[in-house]
């Protein structure tokens, strides 16, 4: 299994990083309870939002600080975007409905990232 070369092993995590990833991570939680109340379209849009915006991150990290990639990406955006309401929601659904959601949701999500990074390396050339 392939891994990121750019990832640290667990006895390289800094302080700092493990702050910035605990940081990012309450942040995006507080942020995503935000739509709890929206049931399966509170999750869409979050999981959609936050892949646009990991699109973003993505063309912008190379020109950020070294924290930004723990704090936002890892930290703030990975709890910000929801699997686990996802697949629930999956599986509350009835098939047909369940079966659009869990594909349509991907294919959204995809979507995103990619128009996400392609905007955001178009605006900063």
């Amino acid at each position: 299994m392939p891994t990121d070369p750019d990832a640290p092993t667990p006895g390289e995590v800094s302080p700092a990083v493990l702050a910035a990833i605990a940081l990012g991570g309450g942040l995006g939680g507080l942020t995503r309870h935000a739509f709890a109340g929206f049931g399966v379209l509170g999750t869409v849009a979050v999981n959609l939002v936050g892949s646009a915006l990991i699109g973003v991150l993505m063309a912008l990290v190379p020109r950020l600080h070294p924290l930004a990639r723990p704090l936002l990406g890892i930290g703030f955006l990975g709890g910000f975007t929801t699997f686990s309401a996802y697949a629930l929601d999956v599986v509350r659904l009835d098939p047909g409905w369940g079966s659009l959601y869990l594909v349509g949701t991907l294919v959204g999500a995809l979507a995103a990232t990619a128009a996400g990074l392609a905007i955001t390396r178009k605006l900063t050339g």
